[in-house]
């Protein structure tokens, strides 16, 4: 596979000539600060026709930063941006990489691991043209928000070539993950031990949450954040302060969540509660369950048709940690004995290291499994109305 690299300062254009790849797409709800209308599409020289991230034929799918539609920033693992095309060769532009940002860019069923990286120049790469007819992009940002972000500029075609809205993909579910690190799919393509220096073997389309997705058809947001916890974590955040924003920044603008609603939300929050504090010496905190508790109020005031699964388990602290359970058990408890709109589901596999990418398949078969054996399941899986 290809690796492209992309400088922060300055447009960059990622030339693809790619062969074809079969990722699904999410369907046409709308957006966070939608695009407006279609954009005039632009020649960037005689060779090359650029259609700006504007325009009304790209398809977003995701929480994306809006504010400037032009270039709007790709934020959240798991965002997805696609469009039919025809001609030999297609160019990616992203502008103001921030961090580390790897995406997987495939057309027609075949993937190329885009890269674009802030402080580093512009390393195009090219394949063989595709053929003719009408192509499918779908672009999948496959690392987190935490590492990096950046914004999307568009695509140039050939000189003459034809560009259209992708169809809507028909799903029958819309779901929405909030969770850490075992969530995103962090290092899930690692070897034997977890790095993070490189993001790109984190790959959020291998992770338990798109596993799940797809068994059931469902269009579905990945908002977490490695190293998060309720109460405590390895990073400066807490669950409670980003779950809703459009950035993982508590100082970030509030995303609007009416604009794409969920019809079944899983929280997969604790281990980081867990092991942070065992690592320093510290007892685990005793906010915890409150702060849960007021989590999972305020996702349901939010959204108060979704049914919400409380979910514990993955690594080693969700398993085998005595207090997080008890802690965890008291939040689920109370939550369940007032919401009849919640349930809850423990993970039976977990891993001392983070989950490979076997682990996020045996975990998602798990979670896959008893989600088949819920009503609330049955009376979901209709025909979303957008």
């Amino acid at each position: 596979m290809k690796i492209i690299n992309a400088r922060h300062i300055g447009l960059v254009l990622a030339l693809l000539t790619l062969d074809a790849c079969t990722f699904r797409p999410s369907p046409a709800a709308p957006q966070n600060f939608p695009p407006p209308a279609a954009a005039p599409e632009l020649h960037t020289n005689r060779l090359t026709l650029r259609i700006p991230a504007a325009d009304a034929r790209f398809r977003y799918e995701g929480r994306f930063d809006f504010s400037n539609s032009n270039a709007p920033v790709i934020v959240w693992q798991a965002s997805r941006i696609s469009l039919d095309f025809e001609g030999n060769t297609l160019g990616l532009l992203f502008d103001d990489a921030q961090g580390q940002c790897f995406f997987n860019a495939e057309v027609d069923g075949s993937n190329t691991v885009v890269e674009v990286r802030e402080g580093k120049p512009a390393q195009p790469a090219t394949r063989a043209g595709f053929g003719p007819g009408r192509h499918h992009l779908a672009l999948f940002k496959r690392s987190e928000a935490d590492a990096g972000t950046v914004r999307f500029r568009g695509v140039t075609l050939a000189a003459g070539k034809k560009a259209w809205a992708p169809p809507a993909p028909v799903y029958r579910l819309r779901m929405e993950f909030f969770g850490d690190s075992i969530t995103v799919g962090a290092c899930n393509e690692d070897g034997d031990t977890d790095q993070w220096d490189n993001r790109r073997t984190h790959n959020a389309a291998l992770s338990y949450t798109a596993l799940t997705a797809a068994a059931f058809s469902a269009d579905y947001r990945n908002i977490a954040v490695s190293g998060m916890g309720i109460a405590t974590g390895w990073v400066d955040k807490k669950a409670g302060e980003v779950w809703d924003r459009i950035y993982p920044n508590p100082a970030s603008p509030r995303a609007d969540l009416m604009q794409w609603v969920p019809q079944v939300i899983f929280v997969n929050f604790g281990e980081n509660d867990d092991s942070y504090p065992k690592a320093h010496g510290q007892p685990f905190p005793a906010g915890y369950t409150d702060g849960y508790i007021a989590l999972i109020r305020a996702i349901r005031a939010a959204y108060p048709s979704a049914h919400i699964v409380l979910l514990r388990g993955g690594m080693y602290g969700g398993a085998q940690s005595e207090l997080l359970r008890q802690a965890w058990e008291s939040a689920a408890t109370q939550l369940e004995a007032t919401d009849q709109g919640i349930s809850h589901f423990i993970f039976t596999h977990w891993t001392r290291n983070h989950p490979r990418v076997a682990d996020d398949r045996t975990l998602a078969d798990e979670l896959i499994a008893w989600l088949k054996q819920q009503s609330f399941m049955q009376a979901c899986r209709q025909p979303p109305a957008n």
